[in-house]
């Protein structure tokens, strides 16, 4: 399912199986610890002038937190991808710039105030973590 940016971009639709979270700090004591992280490398296409950009970040979530007690994967998952999508939905209301980089990086703001909001501690970065794999995803026009 494809995401229209108002500006002529495009962007994909997240699913849980995008965010392919490691362990990169071990869980070794109860209560709140343990952290994960994913990558991906996302195309952001202006289809006026099919400019394209690999817009890639980072995602970060803690598995275990006083809030939300223990987040297994198949959760942390869910989540990202619900505020993924939420973010892009707000940027494509009203995106900043029809530059695809401008995109990406209004994007990847927005999507770090949500995944915070969902997941206390969670953070979207502009670099991956040296353990993750990206996820490279495939846009579709």
């Amino acid at each position: 399912m494809m995401l229209p940016l108002l500006a002529g971009c495009t962007i994909n639709h997240y699913l849980p199986r995008h965010f392919d979270f490691v362990t990169v700090v071990e869980k070794t004591e109860p209560g709140a610890d343990g952290w994960r992280a994913a990558c991906l490398h996302v195309p952001v296409v202006n289809t006026q002038g099919l400019d394209s950009y690999v817009c890639k970040f980072g995602v970060e979530m803690p598995i275990e937190t006083a809030a939300e007690g223990y987040i297994s994967v198949t959760l942390a998952q869910r989540i990202a991808a619900d505020c993924a999508n939420e973010a892009g939905r707000i940027v494509l209301r009203a995106p900043s710039s029809p530059t695809p980089g401008l995109v990406c990086e209004q994007f990847k703001k927005k999507f770090d105030e949500v995944l915070y909001r969902a997941v206390r501690g969670s953070m979207v970065t502009t670099a991956c973590h040296e353990r993750t794999t990206p996820t490279i995803i495939h846009l579709n026009l």
